[in-house]
């Protein structure tokens, strides 16, 4: 899930077909998480972590990360697993503890957080482009947080939307890692992944006490998600925004929360009210309004 710039030198239809179909496995993660809601969540994270760790291994190769510096070695093998790991980890408890359709609403903002962080990092300030490109997707979020906190309705749900938001913020620096690494990241990711895989297990151990393969329909959706949202889509992403115009791929990603609210909906996993298109719309419009 991470922006890269390059010049098209394929036909348009390759890397908007690669993009549609990322865009698709992205929309698909809340409705197959809610499959396997029955799996503890860091249990659930490790076979997702692993499973996309598999779906990615044809790609693996080595890369000399070493002469990039101690400093980069870090990020890259610790900074990097413990970012997917937390990003994983933490969408998963966040929907939970909160309605899945708003929590993957909420995630979903990392776009916006990718591109101020960039702003920053590269001019040493924030545009005004930017700034209110996030304004507004955030508005998209309070929409629908803001009338049930008045009436204190929130409830154990505040910690939910907070995880989300934790989620966000970790796609959007792990984004921006990706970005500015020295090394292309893609045919690392099987044992990135794989790294993140193990942190999950340890994780799952020390806090949830046991460890074992979910069964069922929860172990169908835990291998789904690796093969899909996390395995063949972040490959998608990368060969979609490789092989064409970063501006006009990009775009497509910011359908991602209204197609995953639509989803739920439809399997009736989520109650449509007119907030939740409405923030959905605002979050796309702020996420394109930052991108510009």
């Amino acid at each position: 899930m991470h922006p890269v710039h390059s010049p098209a030198l394929f036909p348009r239809w390759y890397s908007v077909g690669a993009a549609l179909v990322a865009v698709m496995l992205w929309s698909s993660a809340p409705l197959l998480a809610e499959f396997a809601k029955a799996t503890p969540p860091l249990q659930l994270t490790a076979v997702t972590l692993l499973a996309g760790s598999l779906a990615t291994l044809p790609l693996s190769r080595r890369v000399n990360v070493a002469a990039s510096g101690v400093g980069w070695q870090l990020s890259v093998w610790v900074g990097i697993p413990l970012l997917i790991f937390g990003a994983v980890s933490t969408y998963f408890i966040g929907m939970r503890l909160a309605p899945a359709a708003e929590a993957a609403l909420i995630t979903y903002t990392w776009p916006v957080l990718f591109v101020l962080l960039s702003q920053w990092s590269r001019f040493g300030r924030l545009r005004i482009a930017g700034v209110v490109g996030a304004l507004i997707a955030f508005s998209g979020a309070a929409l629908l947080l803001v009338p049930q906190a008045i009436s204190g309705g929130l409830g154990g749900a505040t910690t939910g939307y907070a995880l989300a938001l934790l989620a966000a913020c970790c796609w959007a620096i792990y984004s921006w890692l990706s970005q500015a690494a020295p090394v292309a990241l893609t045919p690392l990711l099987p044992r990135l992944l794989l790294i993140a895989c193990a942190i999950a297990v340890a994780a799952s151990l020390i806090l949830e006490g046991t460890l074992a393969l979910p069964s069922g329909e929860a172990l169908l959706a835990g291998i789904a998600l690796g093969l899909g949202p996390y395995g063949v889509a972040m490959v998608a992403w990368d060969k979609a925004l490789r092989w064409g115009h970063a501006s006009l791929v990009g775009s497509l990603a910011y359908g991602v929360p209204i197609l995953a609210a639509l989803l739920l909906v439809l399997a009736g996993m989520s109650v449509l009210d007119w907030r939740l298109p409405a923030a959905a719309v605002l979050v796309v419009v702020g996420c394109l309004k930052a991108g510009r």
